[in-house]
């Protein structure tokens, strides 16, 4: 790989679509952010084949923010909230690569998902699952317009602070 352009460097980065085949490009960063144990409910040691099922069956949909090298800076997951009558609320789950973090990507991936949700018809967005100590995320959802609306005591097992509440937060479309 040769080194970037500096206007390379500084180009937006761009989100696009992946597919099953391409979940290769994101499994790095999906593994690293489960191995901390601090933000997702899934198991830190949740395999390849595991998370390539839960990110790309449809009706979920998979996106990755992409660096002008095309390396991965971040990615969200996009899906029907509940099946059935519950199905015009849209959830989403992101991650950010540990060393891109900081350069806006989570805000980046935040608004093309609430667009995309919005082109694909749903009505409001919530997060089901938003581990309370994560009070960078919590900002940032907060300044894209979600509100917490619930609070779930110790429904999370931190991996290193133990029982921690989760929120529940939501907007509309």
């Amino acid at each position: 790989m040769s080194a970037a352009t500096p206007a390379a460097m500084n180009a937006r980065p761009a989100v696009v679509a992946l597919q099953a085949q391409d979940f290769h490009r994101v499994w790095p960063l999906v593994r690293s952010v489960l191995a901390g144990g601090d933000t997702y409910a899934w198991r830190p040691d949740t395999t390849e084949a595991e998370a390539r099922a839960l990110l790309t069956t449809p009706p979920v949909r998979l996106f990755a923010a992409e660096d002008a090298d095309g390396s991965v800076l971040g990615c969200y997951f996009l899906k029907p909230n509940q099946p059935g009558l519950g199905d015009h609320v849209a959830n989403a789950g992101y991650m950010v690569a540990p060393d891109a973090r900081g350069r806006g990507i989570a805000s980046l991936l935040c608004a093309h998902s609430l667009d995309t949700a919005r082109a694909a018809g749903f009505r409001a967005m919530q997060f089901n699952f938003v581990v309370a100590t994560n009070t960078v995320a919590i900002r940032l959802w907060e300044k894209h317009g979600f509100a917490v609306v619930g609070r779930i005591p110790d429904a999370f097992r931190h991996a290193r602070l133990g029982p921690t509440d989760v929120l529940v937060m939501h907007r509309r479309l």
